[in-house]
């Protein structure tokens, strides 16, 4: 890719980017969010299509000038974007073969594509029959399954964008040994990561993107790549400590919630949170870890609104009194905040803009006899778009165009002008770069210090040892350990992991 320059209507995305990518190499790509990555791979696969950008795209030595994905992928490139372009109610071979089946006469040849479907679910890893619907399947092996369809359609470069965001360490693993094996196959791959470890473990080299230019191109080879001299071309700037350091005063119990049941909403039987008992006290961050499927979102989601489950028994307190958590209103009411982790299903209106997004959970802040005041609704976002740094045109752009990490500061700002008492904070740095995560620290910082309790989820136990106060260790739909952060270490949450499951059997 030769000076490729994109803008949209007021802002300048990518200013003269170059990249290249050698037969059979892994380029990592890294950059802090909103800083053209994801607008860079949507010019290589065609998603803007030519003419909507200038410079050149060469391919195995052609100028190419595509127009539609179609045209990059009967190229051989293959983009794998970070939320999943997946059917759930299809099974894996109809996802497989979804635009490409194979197909006589007009009547697909389904022992064709699932013999097929087997060959590439073999190759990537999977014992999943083709027949098993992607609703079944978890996240990590519906990656694979995207993988599957790549190979499906010859992939000569396969792009992944964010790849491992929602992936837990071993899938992570997995997919990133997977790449090594591509690479010796002769394909080649693009990994787009905020995880500057992964990006280091299997990149041959690591191209930085800042502010929509290349910065630098470096050859992990020589051994002279390491996470600082990243991050210092991420963010211009030396970022000696990972975690801002705060002033810890914690108070009395703000939250409590005892002897918490939920069970599946579709299997009356299955009981998917047993008896969960916590407590968080003003001015303190509580840190629940565990690996994917333990039941963390679930517990979230169930204690805020019962948004999840059925059968829901349990007691909760506020500030030492019963509330009410039957629905979202009242527990909104009750002075919860929940920050989701599915940011563009269930935390923001992709269609409509930041104001509007900003104000949405707390109308009543901005209005005055049931009509919202325009002017004041305005400040409100203005104030929070330049307090969170959300990098934007304006505060009239769609939040649906916004990068990952400036949708995840809008969802935040929602939630902070609702004025909780306690916030659920579920995987709120997932696909954001060093440097904004930073600042996010920061704001629980901030909330933690203004008395607010905080409940971070992290797949991440860095991440979790460096913010929070105190650890729940969380496998199967139960607490399995409880720890101070001064005692806890990554083997210590996996140590309990792993003897609970021993305990089981």
């Amino acid at each position: 890719m030769l000076n490729i320059t994109k803008t949209f209507p007021g802002v300048k995305a990518l200013s003269g980017v170059n990249l290249s990518v050698m037969p059979a190499e892994i380029i990592g790509v890294v950059g802090e969010n909103g800083a053209g990555k994801s607008t860079l791979m949507k010019v290589l696969s065609g998603v803007y299509p030519h003419g909507t950008y200038s410079g050149e795209i060469r391919f195995e030595g052609k100028e190419r000038t595509f127009s539609t994905i179609s045209d990059s992928e009967d190229c051989g490139i293959i983009i794998i974007h970070q939320e999943l372009a997946l059917v759930p109610l299809l099974s894996i071979a109809e996802n497989i073969f979804l635009g490409h089946e194979t197909a006589k006469y007009g009547v697909i040849n389904w022992f064709d594509a699932f013999a097929r479907t087997k060959q590439l679910l073999e190759k990537v890893g999977l014992k999943e029959h083709p027949n098993t619907l992607i609703e079944d399947i978890g996240t990590g092996k519906q990656q694979l399954v995207e993988i599957a369809k790549a190979l499906n359609k010859k992939v000569k470069l396969l792009i992944l964008d964010e790849p491992t965001s929602s992936l837990n360490e071993h899938d992570s693993n997995a997919l990133l040994a997977l790449l090594k094996e591509f690479k010796e196959q002769g394909i080649s791959s693009i990994l787009i990561t905020h995880k500057l470890n992964e990006v280091l473990k299997v990149a041959d080299r690591i191209t930085v993107i800042r502010d929509g230019a290349t910065i630098d191109t470096m050859n992990c080879a020589d051994g002279s790549v390491d996470e600082d001299r990243i991050i210092r071309a991420m963010v211009g700037r030396e970022l000696s400590d990972r975690y801002p350091p705060r002033q810890v005063k914690i108070g009395e119990p703000v939250f409590e919630v005892e002897n918490w049941q939920v069970f599946h909403p579709q299997f009356a039987d299955r009981r998917m949170i047993k008896g969960v008992s916590l407590n968080v006290r003003a001015g303190e961050v509580v840190g629940i870890a565990g690996l994917m499927g333990a039941g963390r979102t679930e517990l979230a989601m169930s204690l805020f609104g019962r948004s999840w489950g059925q059968r829901i028994t349990g007691t909760v307190k506020v500030h030492g009194k019963s509330v009410d958590l039957s629905t979202i209103p009242k527990a909104m009411k009750a002075g919860l905040a929940y920050v989701t982790e599915d940011r563009k299903t269930y935390g923001l209106v992709l269609i409509d803009h930041i104001k509007h997004n900003i104000t949405l959970a707390n109308l009543e802040a901005v209005s005055s006899r049931d009509v919202i005041d325009d002017m004041q609704e305005l400040s409100v976002a203005n104030n929070y778009r330049r307090d969170l740094k959300i990098r934007s045109a304006g505060v009239y752009q769609k939040t649906g165009n916004l990068s990952g990490g400036n949708q995840q500061k809008v969802v935040l700002s929602k939630w902070l002008f609702a004025g909780p008492d306690i916030l659920i904070l579920d995987e709120p740095t997932r696909g954001i770069d060093v440097g904004a995560k930073y600042e996010i620290y920061g704001i629980i910082n901030k909330l933690a210090e203004q008395g607010k309790a905080v409940v971070v989820i992290s797949s991440e136990m860095p991440e979790l040892l460096g913010i929070s106060d105190r650890i729940y260790v969380m496998n199967e739909g139960a607490f399995v350990a409880q720890m101070p952060t001064s005692e806890a270490s990554q083997e210590k949450i996996m140590r309990a992991i792993m003897k609970s499951w021993e305990n089981d059997q």
